[in-house]
């Protein structure tokens, strides 16, 4: 069943990739006492997360960031390895916390999995982007399959 609105963020840990490598990163490390966007995206380096959806983010980092919230975090099923690499080859590093789901465990725990077997890419993401606030569910903008309308940067911002 998907989150709603007013639901709390499963208490999970994601990985990032440290100067030593990779390490966890526990949800309610990221979301506790804090105004979090949290966008996914269905696969890194894929063409609409690449050349808009993660760049929007980018742009409106500053704008967003006004509007009083602390992190803004970019999450993928992939290994940290690849969030790494796509947030330094987009300029996103020091703007954007690029979270990988690893295991698609915190993708299945909130219901929000696509499975793009088809195309390749296995069980990844749905695309979307929330306002979480103190780990409780607050704003949701889920695409419905490979749509790209609701859950832009601008969208978000316009939220807010």
């Amino acid at each position: 069943m998907a989150i709603k609105i007013g639901d709390k963020l499963p208490s999970l840990s994601f990985k990032i990739l440290a100067e030593d490598g990779p390490k966890d990163l526990a949800s309610n490390d990221i979301f506790a006492n804090k105004k979090v966007v949290l966008f996914a995206v269905p696969g890194s380096f894929t063409p609409t997360c690449s050349q808009q959806h993660l760049p929007g983010f980018i742009e409106l980092h500053d704008q967003i960031k006004e509007k009083g919230i602390d992190t803004i975090a970019c999450l993928s099923v992939n290994d940290p390895f690849v969030m790494k690499a796509w947030a330094e080859s987009s300029n996103a590093s020091d703007k954007i916390l690029m979270l990988a789901d690893w295991d698609g465990s915190f993708t299945k725990e909130i219901g929000m999995t696509l499975d793009l077997s088809g195309p390749g890419l296995g069980v990844r993401s749905s695309r979307y982007s929330m306002l979480v606030d103190n780990g409780v569910l607050k704003i949701l903008n889920d695409e419905k399959g490979a749509d790209y309308t609701i859950s832009s940067a601008q969208k978000m911002f316009e939220s807010l």
